[in-house]
């Protein structure tokens, strides 16, 4: 059974991606925290802690060695909201280690395995804060980077048949998200307001475009960068 591994796996958007990766008959191979509540068919979860450079190491050499996947989502990821001023360089680092380190570190563990395929397919989950955000210094900085990262990899991994895109999420209803903007909150009226089609977005919104770009027949999209936002990136576009 073909391997996907999906760090911060077992919830939210990764958890999403996870489902849908084992609908299209793949072995979901989760690295997070904790165990995802309900496994799924075939699942394999390793524990790892994204913000041990040393303990990701070593879960993900488990993985690539014992699965040897050539699907990777690099989701894991940690917001420190602060304005500018009250940014500490903790915080900016911790972001920076879990965000994109994270990504880094998979990426070169799994990268022998694609090569041998002679096939990749490398998601990105960044966000649409990497075109700004209010008090997100250090995660816009992160999720930018991780475009950043998206672009360079392409350049160089597309002759091996290895793709690298990028998908940005706008506003999507996840626990995290529900848990600072209550349903019945104006601060969550006026932010589904915003939205050009009037409503939040779904995990599973973010892993039907996940699905697209790790598909076999993706093999001439890479490089690219969506944004699963419902409209709001172009009218933050048309201001």
């Amino acid at each position: 059974m073909t391997a996907i591994l999906i760090t911060g796996g077992a919830g939210g958007i990764g958890r999403a991606i996870a489902r849908r990766a084992a609908e299209a008959g793949w072995r979901p191979v989760t690295l997070d925290l904790r165990a995802p509540e309900a496994p799924l068919p075939g699942e394999v979860f390793i524990p790892c802690d994204f913000a041990d450079a040393a303990a990701s190491r070593a879960a993900l050499a488990e993985a690539a060695a014992r699965h040897a996947p050539t699907r990777l989502v690099n989701n894991v990821g940690i917001v420190r909201p602060a304005l500018v001023e009250d940014t500490t360089l903790e915080d900016l680092a911790a972001v920076l280690d879990v965000n994109l380190r994270s990504a880094v570190l998979a990426t070169q563990a799994l990268l022998p395995a694609m090569r041998d395929a002679g096939f990749g397919r490398i998601v990105n989950i960044a966000s649409r804060a990497a075109l700004g955000k209010e008090l997100r210094t250090a995660y816009a900085a992160s999720k930018a980077g991780l475009i950043g990262l998206t672009r360079t990899w392409a350049l160089e991994l597309a002759a091996q048949g290895i793709t690298v895109n990028a998908i940005g999420p706008g506003p999507i209803a996840t626990e995290l998200f529900r848990r600072a903007n209550p349903d019945n909150s104006p601060k969550t009226r006026a932010i589904i307001e915003g939205v050009p089609v009037k409503r939040l977005g779904t995990p599973e919104d973010v892993a039907h475009c996940a699905a697209f770009f790790l598909d076999d027949r993706a093999g001439f999209v890479t490089g690219q960068v969506t944004y699963v936002c419902g409209g709001l990136t172009v009218g933050l576009a048309g201001v």
